[in-house]
């Protein structure tokens, strides 16, 4: 993906868990609101996306909960809480269909990526679906015949 001015997104930490554990549908690009020892901090150290997830709130506000970004070195007595929740920059039309697809298919909401678009901090969001134990089976063979192929092709 590209943004407006042709600039090539720089990744800063993607969920590799989300896709091993969940079946991802529908993707969604959303704005985080961060403090500024927050953005210092993930330009030095980047962020985990391991073990967060997407909360929706009566208010029809999202918050991403539970991502870790590590405290600023220099920050001091303005530094951030590593892991406080981050409301999420989504037009209302988008959390409203979010919303509609968790109540009615039971979808789950999680953050698959987080980049940088031009300056801002970008969290690419999936609709997604629990993977059965067989289903992550299946996708681990996948993934060592590919390694198999690629190493037979190596030579």
């Amino acid at each position: 993906m590209k943004n407006e001015k042709n600039i090539p997104e720089k990744l800063i930490s993607s969920n590799k868990k989300a896709y091993f554990d969940y079946l991802l549908f529908d993707k969604f690009e959303a704005g985080i609101s961060l403090l500024g020892t927050e953005i210092k901090s993930i330009r030095k150290n980047g962020a985990n996306l391991k073990d967060s997830y997407i909360k929706i709130t009566d208010e029809l506000e999202a918050y991403l909960i539970n991502c870790h970004i590590s405290p600023y070195e220099f920050g001091n007595i303005f530094n951030h809480e590593p892991r406080r929740e981050r409301k999420l920059l989504l037009n209302k039309k988008e959390i409203l269909k979010i919303l509609n697809k968790i109540k009615q298919e039971k979808y789950t909401v999680v953050p698959t990526k987080m980049y940088f678009s031009s300056r801002w901090v970008k969290l690419e969001i999936a609709l997604a679906k629990g993977k059965k134990l067989y289903d992550k089976r299946e996708s681990l063979k996948k993934k060592d015949i590919e390694r198999d192929i690629k190493k037979g092709v190596r030579g």
